[in-house]
């Protein structure tokens, strides 16, 4: 009430007004930050969900053509009809909202489909798109802040291929979470092994059915071991979860291995270990005096790492490109082989008229060549003509 003059029978100051004024103007300023987080708040639930949608009906999709490949167009519509009661990550609030911030939300759009926040040292990465933020230029600070890192509906095998994008963009980057990502199989932890360092590993149960294999936390132990874990879904690793690890899994990195031929296990090795293998192969023929015990134990050493890292993971596109590669190789040879043999038969099938035709050929050119020397004369002046006709 700007005109107010007096309040309680006292005359109204000019310092309480602006007093007022101040109080007022914080008031107001505090209820536009509580709409705007609120506004924020429920555009991030929006998003998810609708990523979420996104996410089901893309898993149905999948499982509708593996299990029935010639129904795949009808169930795809029948669940593009139900996909709101598909949903069970992230449910509906039923919380009321103020008339405000119900008229403000009616102007958002809900057809983003990924979502990427940084909440303190936690980036969080919803939806396949939100891997592109990995392209951007963080600013120093915002990158070394960020030790957590979340993945959440999208596919592994996408995350693989980033993974070299993230050492670099974070390095700081401790603690991996894993929720609605189709870990599947034990092979795909083989993936974080080009990672620089990981602390911590969550990998939810919902999306994950690898976390229900009984062994998968000693063999993320044993083939990470370089990284010396340690928590697993919040549980601490203890030297006791470690020595099982090895027990369990240290035969299958020999035997992996032990199948690969020298050239292929030098090709996926890093540098530095390739020099370290190729000196390993070097003194590998020399007498046992000549290799002192230090160099033995570091042969030992070296051959542990080599074991693990033949222990590694093709996504599914990348082996899909090979597959066809390798298709086009082959349909490029049987070609090329073709033409080989044909080529080959044709020289074979003449070479065989040839020798038919040889003798009677033979005996005609010493018939034409006795008559045409039977006039010695004739032909000495035949020879010369033909020398007088060529000059």
């Amino acid at each position: 009430m700007m005109q107010l003059r007096q309040l309680d029978m006292k005359r109204i100051t000019e310092e309480e007004r602006r007093m007022a004024s101040v109080v007022a103007k914080k008031e107001e300023e505090k209820k536009r930050e509580s709409h705007k987080q609120s506004l924020l708040k429920e555009k991030k639930r929006l998003i998810i969900n609708n990523v979420a949608r996104k996410w089901d009906l893309q898993q149905h999709r999948i499982t509708n053509i593996a299990t029935n490949q010639d129904g795949k167009d009808s169930d795809s519509q029948d669940h593009c009809q139900n996909d709101g009661s598909t949903i069970s990550a992230f449910p509906e609030e039923t919380g009321s909202l103020d008339s405000g911030l119900t008229s403000a939300l009616q102007g958002l759009s809900v057809t983003d489909t990924h979502l990427v926040e940084v909440d303190g040292d936690t980036l969080s990465l919803y939806g396949s798109g939100a891997l592109e933020c990995l392209d951007r230029n963080w600013s120093v600070q915002t990158a070394g802040m960020v030790t957590t890192v979340s993945f959440t509906f999208i596919e592994f095998d996408e995350i693989v291929q980033v993974l070299p994008k993230l050492k670099i963009k974070f390095p700081n980057s401790l603690h991996l979470k894993f929720k609605e990502t189709n870990l599947v199989m034990l092979q795909q932890f083989n993936a974080l092994a080009e990672l620089r360092r990981v602390d911590q590993l969550t990998v939810d149960p919902q999306g994950n059915p690898v976390v229900n294999f009984t062994l998968w936390k000693y063999y993320v132990l044993f083939r990470l071991s370089h990284f010396n874990m340690q928590k697993i879904n919040g549980t601490e690793v203890t030297q006791n979860d470690m020595i099982m690890a090895e027990r369990l899994f240290g035969i299958l990195a020999h035997v992996a291995s032990s199948e690969l031929p020298q050239y292929h296990l030098i090709s996926i090795l890093g540098d530095a270990r390739k020099k370290q293998f190729r000196y390993l192969l070097e003194t590998k023929g020399k007498k046992p005096g000549i290799v002192n015990e230090e160099n033995n134990d570091s042969k030992r050493l070296v051959g542990e790492s080599t074991n693990r890292a033949t222990l590694n993971y093709t996504t599914r596109d990348f082996y899909n490109e090979k597959l066809e590669e390798i298709k086009e190789k082959k349909k490029f040879c049987k070609m090329y082989i073709e033409d080989l043999v044909k080529e080959a038969t044709e020289i074979n099938m003449k070479n065989e008229a040839l020798q038919k035709l040889w003798p009677q050929m033979f005996i005609e050119l010493v018939r034409d060549a006795v008559m045409e020397i039977r006039n010695k004369n004739s032909y000495m002046k035949l020879c010369l003509q033909q020398i007088t006709d060529q000059k």
